[in-house]
């Protein structure tokens, strides 16, 4: 299976206090599966070193290129408050990045799926970063007190989002999907790489792929060959229920599908799926699916195919691990933080 991922070797540090933090944080690491069983250590591990890997000294002068008149006229006057997701380890680090590298104050309300993890990787950023250490607040309870509200959450809590966060400046985020689109051409290597976009964090993230497109007269069963090289999802026990639980669904309403054993694959036009299930979609042309790729664009987070099939696509393997300028959703987080008034 490949479920590994790693923090890196041991690193060196600057002082006592970065080590503390980056002995704190790995005990979080362990202990998460204790308080989130979807937070299995590997996974943890993935979703940490993918952060770490985007954050190069090379990468974060890319990232903030396009901004460096607004970034050195910084005042530092603005509280943001943010709202994070919990679906999958860590996933608000970004937008907490977004916040104080943009010389703002960050009040965060903790997801209840994820209140331990941020917090040990912003001590450790803090220990890196001491100028960090006053612009930072947690907090589990009603959020008050801030000039614009970057939220994140499911389409019924946007619409709670929108009406008490609707008068201030807001990013509010919604359900995304991640897409591929295969051509039957795909090698084992490429659906290997696919498998990680389908199965990282047990499918649980928006850029995890949820939804094919697949040509006509596709075969399915190079594919679900792959995937049962990942049967030690199954491990977990909250994925195996969700699987026996749709598997006897699908058995109960006659509901055609295809079973790897660990994954259930069945043809719909819905971009989302439950945990456990894969959804596909036939194509006949090139031009159609185009068509549909720009009439779903508000609905997915990113495109998955063999590079270069589409100018907007992103190679498999590559869905979750995001470089730093690609921004949920596609809205521009810093730019929205350096335009406040």
């Amino acid at each position: 299976m490949q479920e590994s991922g790693n923090a890196g070797n041991q690193p060196s540090f600057k002082g006592a206090e970065e080590q503390r933090a980056f002995e704190e944080l790995q005990f979080e690491i362990v202990d998460a599966p204790h308080y989130n069983g979807w937070f299995t250590e590997p996974m943890v591990r993935k979703a940490i070193s993918s952060l770490g890997n985007s954050m190069t000294m090379d990468n974060l002068e890319k990232w903030l290129k396009p901004y460096p008149k607004h970034l050195t006229e910084i005042n530092g006057n603005h509280s943001i408050g943010l709202v994070m997701a919990g679906n999958i380890p860590a996933v608000g680090f970004h937008d907490l990045l977004c916040v104080l590298i943009t010389g703002n104050k960050l009040k965060a309300k903790l997801s209840s799926d994820d209140n331990r993890l941020i917090p040990a990787l912003t001590k450790l950023l803090v220990a890196i970063e001491p100028g960090f250490a006053d612009s930072v607040m947690f907090t589990n309870d009603r959020l008050n007190g801030f000039n614009a509200i970057i939220a994140t959450g499911s389409n019924n809590s946007a619409r709670y989002f929108e009406y008490y966060f609707g008068k201030y400046p807001h990013i509010i985020r919604k359900n995304r999907n991640g897409v591929a689109v295969l051509t039957g051409k795909e090698s084992q290597d490429e659906l290997q790489l696919l498998c990680s976009d389908i199965f990282s964090y047990y499918g649980l993230g928006c850029r995890n792929v949820s939804h094919l497109f697949v040509p006509d007269e596709y075969d399915f069963v190079p594919l679900l060959d792959t995937c049962q090289q990942w049967v030690a999802m199954n491990d977990n026990h909250k994925y195996f229920n969700n699987y026996e639980y749709n598997k006897a669904i699908f058995l109960v309403n006659s509901t055609p599908h295809f079973d790897a054993g660990n994954l259930l694959v069945t043809e719909s036009t819905s971009l989302a799926s439950a945990v456990s299930v894969l959804h596909y979609e036939y194509y006949s042309t090139f031009d159609e699916l185009q068509k549909k790729l720009e009439m779903i664009h508000d609905q997915t987070q990113c495109v998955v195919a063999a590079d270069p099939l589409f100018n907007f696509s992103i190679p498999f393997g590559k869905s979750q691990e995001p470089q730093l300028w690609d921004y949920a959703d596609g809205i521009d987080t810093i730019g929205f933080l350096v335009g406040l008034k």
